[in-house]
């Protein structure tokens, strides 16, 4: 049997530490990334050192078309065993449309197109964030459209239902990462008959470049740093680390909960709070 595995956003930063993980789980990794260039060259490295098939394949996880094309690479290549699914943008990359619709959106598209494929075995890691547990904000009226977002009106129903400040970007990062959360829960209830898994993970701040980008226009993230206990930003090889061990046999019986990968500051803030 030949074993699949997928990574999204794995040309670079926590994806690429992901997918170089995943080379040794899998017999055919899927490196995926809007970014042809991107996704060849990670692919090309990895192969180096992969003990089977690195693949690279350029999509934008928010097409239809083009995740149908992976769902059907997959059922060529053999069985559906990991997905890393880092593919996401943050605040500072786009408006609160684009955000919702990459990073809560663009997740159930492609937790939708890889179910049927899904077999005794199969894992699936979601990137989510930090961001809703720092804030602690629950809104049972919100929720209740998180929980819909391939609905044909979502972005009007959360527009609707939480108010024009969904328009500013971390915000809406905030609320589409909540709905990841809430989005594995669902997932794992409806993959776990068939022996698969879902859950999600949750990174603090990890040295990237897409968090520098972050830092040089949120001034909040270095404080977060000086609060977390370990004293320093996160490392993407550590989050790889454990997005390894939550889609491995080890794991087998972690489903539908989210990793907290932040180096304590959650619990550092919160700890303030109550003080």
């Amino acid at each position: 049997m030949t074993t699949v595995g997928i990574v999204t956003g794995g040309g670079r930063g926590m994806g690429l530490a992901c997918a170089q993980r995943l080379t040794g789980l899998v017999d055919t990794l899927l490196l995926v990334d809007r970014d042809e260039e991107s996704a060849n060259a990670a692919a090309k490295e990895l192969s180096v050192t992969a003990r089977g098939t690195v693949e690279p394949f350029v999509l934008d996880i928010t097409d239809a078309d083009g995740l149908a094309r992976l769902a059907a690479r997959v059922g060529e290549l053999g069985t559906l065993r990991a997905v890393a699914h880092a593919a996401g943008i943050s605040p500072t990359m786009a408006d609160w449309r684009r955000i919702f619709t990459v990073d809560l959106v663009g997740t159930a598209m492609l937790a939708e197109a890889l179910r049927p494929l899904a077999t005794t075995g199969t894992a699936m890691v979601c990137f989510a964030s930090m961001a809703p547990l720092l804030g602690g904000t629950t809104d049972p009226v919100v929720d209740a459209v998180l929980d819909d977002p391939l609905h044909e009106r979502f972005l009007d129903r959360i527009h609707e239902a939480v108010g024009s400040d969904i328009e500013n970007p971390g915000l809406a990062y905030m609320w589409a990462k909540r709905g990841v959360h809430r989005f594995v829960k669902q997932e794992a209830v409806r993959l776990g008959p068939v022996g698969a898994r879902a859950c999600s993970l949750s990174p603090g701040i990890i040295d990237t470049p897409q968090g520098r980008q972050e830092a040089e226009s949120n001034p909040r993230m270095e404080a977060l740093v000086q609060l977390t206990p370990l004293g320093r930003t996160g490392r993407s090889e550590e989050v790889a680390a454990v997005v390894a061990f939550m889609l491995s046999d080890e794991a087998g019986f972690l489903n539908g909960i989210d990793i907290l990968v932040d180096g304590g500051v959650c619990a550092a803030v919160h700890g303030r709070a109550q003080n």
